[in-house]
């Protein structure tokens, strides 16, 4: 996902996605610590999926998580 797709998305659905990729997150972590994850990639391309949403929803809302 592109940050420039990201800004063209209103606040409550950034929120929304905020809140998928956090739970893809945690069960890719999840997933790792048991051994059972094959592509660790996928859990660099989450953590830096949800860091451009968080950057995003700061620029619209000026709020911190």
């Amino acid at each position: 996902m592109k940050a420039r797709d990201l800004r063209d998305l209103n606040v409550e659905e950034l929120t929304a996605k905020l809140k998928e990729v956090g739970e893809e997150l945690f069960n890719l972590q999840f997933q790792h610590s048991t051994a059972q994850l094959d592509n660790t990639g996928r859990l660099a391309h989450a953590r830096k999926d949800l860091a451009r949403l968080k950057t995003v929803l700061r620029e619209k809302t000026g709020r911190t998580w």
